[in-house]
This record gives C-alpha cells, sequence and structure tokens, in this order.
C-alpha cells in the first residue's frame, strides 16, 4: 500500500506548481500582447503611407505624360500606371478613398487621394491629413 501511495505521488503535479507555472504563462502573455497589437497598428499605418505614396506618384506620371489628371482611380489601373486600385489598410477597402479634384485651370478628376479612416495614429496625426 505504501509503495503504490508513492508511486501516485511521483506521477503528477501539485496544485501549486499547476498554478506558479499558470501565472507566469499569464505574465508573459500579458506584457507581449500588447506589444503584438502595437506592432500591426504601426505596420498597417506604414502601408497606408506606402499606398499613398505610390498612388500620388502615378499621378504625376499619369499628369507628365497625358498633360492632365485621370478622371478616376480606375483609369490608372486601366493605364497601367497602377497594377490594381490602391488598398486602405485601415479601413480594408480600395473604395473609400477621399478624392481631391484638382483646382480649375487643370483638368482631370483625382488630383490627390487621402484615407477615409477616422482617427488618430500612433503618431498623433489624423489619417485624413496624410
Amino acid at each position: 500500500m505504501r509503495n503504490g501511495n508513492r508511486r501516485f505521488r511521483l506521477c503528477g503535479f501539485t496544485l501549486v506548481e499547476l498554478l506558479v507555472v499558470l501565472s507566469i504563462l499569464a505574465l508573459l502573455l500579458s506584457l507581449a500582447v500588447p506589444r503584438y497589437f502595437s506592432g500591426v497598428q504601426r505596420a498597417k499605418e506604414q502601408a497606408l503611407k506606402q499606398q499613398l505614396l505610390t498612388t500620388r506618384k502615378a499621378l504625376d506620371e499619369f499628369y507628365a505624360d497625358q498633360g492632365q489628371y485621370p478622371e478616376t482611380l480606375q483609369e490608372l489601373v486601366d493605364k497601367r500606371y497602377l497594377d490594381k486600385l490602391p488598398w486602405d489598410p485601415i479601413v480594408e477597402h480600395n473604395d473609400t478613398w477621399v478624392i481631391t479634384p484638382p483646382e480649375l485651370p487643370l483638368q482631370g478628376g483625382v488630383y490627390t487621394l487621402h484615407s477615409s479612416a477616422p482617427g488618430q495614429a500612433t503618431d498623433g496625426s489624423a489619417y485624413a491629413d496624410w
């Protein structure tokens, strides 16, 4: 009987040991998870900045070649200035851009574009101002 009881004690973990391990895991996760989500947000912001830069460069090239700005963003894709419509990673759509037309002496429909994402970036600036 004594030998069987001893074997039972050696085969498992105590409740205290399990609680210590779980508390250590919870502590590590509480440190890592916020860093992960802030990293994802910063990556989305960088992707948005890159999309805006690429699209604005394509608009300038279109104007230099055609002498006017495109009527729509789709025209940039149709004439192969862009591979596809720009994607806004903050709102996760490609059709919600805020488009600014050129001033009167210039022709066309798209002078520049801004994100329609509400709120502010991690640096404190509004997405709409980018």
